[in-house]
């Protein structure tokens, strides 16, 4: 029961919103009652603790199974922007600046978890792109990782809408992949971006 509760209080808080879900929407939702709740959960805080846990689980799995595949680093990326886009679409505000604004200690422990596992993946991504040939390989990995890495997170925390948030992130991406690509990858950038207006 206590997995249902997690997977359903998951799928309602990113739809929905962080603060505007009470225990009582869970409990009718799940028609269960909310005693049930309150035996697996002390607080919302606590529900709200576990249903990020959930999802950033769920989320680095996703990642891994694409970067598993053996596509090549941009296209790569593009796949797991739209990992993103696909699984927030349903929300109106964005999750990340509504945990910042509502619960920020919550915030805080699941940024600090976030900063490891985003600095690996980017790293692996450009270390990746480079054997291929698709970016250069004069730049400095751990400065570019940096840049990108502030540049997602500060549009994440700072825009409300989970819409601009989208299109900003695909901006930041191209950005990103530019700065780094040889002329092979700004070909396979092109392609990604003729992609995104299908």
């Amino acid at each position: 029961m206590k997995e249902k509760i997690i997977k359903k209080a998951s799928e309602l808080f990113l739809k929905l919103g962080f603060k505007s879900i009470t225990m009582d929407d869970i409990a009718c939702e799940m028609c269960i009652s909310k005693k049930t709740i309150y035996k697996y959960f002390c607080n919302k805080e606590a529900l709200i603790k576990e249903t990020t846990a959930h999802v950033h689980k769920e989320v680095h799995l996703i990642i891994e199974a694409i970067t598993t595949k053996n596509s090549n680093a941009i296209a790569e990326n593009f796949e797991i922007r739209k990992m993103f886009s696909d699984m927030f679409q349903a929300s109106d505000t964005s999750p990340i600046y509504q945990l910042k604004k509502h619960y920020p200690e919550i915030y805080s422990e699941v940024l600090t978890i976030e900063i490891n596992e985003c600095r690996k993946c980017f790293r692996q991504n450009i270390e990746k792109g480079i054997e291929a040939g698709l970016y250069r390989d004069d730049i400095d990995i751990e400065a570019y990782v940096q840049f990108y890495y502030t540049l997602i997170f500060s549009i994440n925390e700072n825009t409300s809408s989970e819409k601009e948030a989208q299109k900003l992130e695909l901006k930041a991406l191209e950005y990103h992949t530019r700065a780094m690509a040889t002329p092979k990858g700004l070909l396979e950038l092109e392609k990604q971006m003729q992609n995104q207006l299908l």
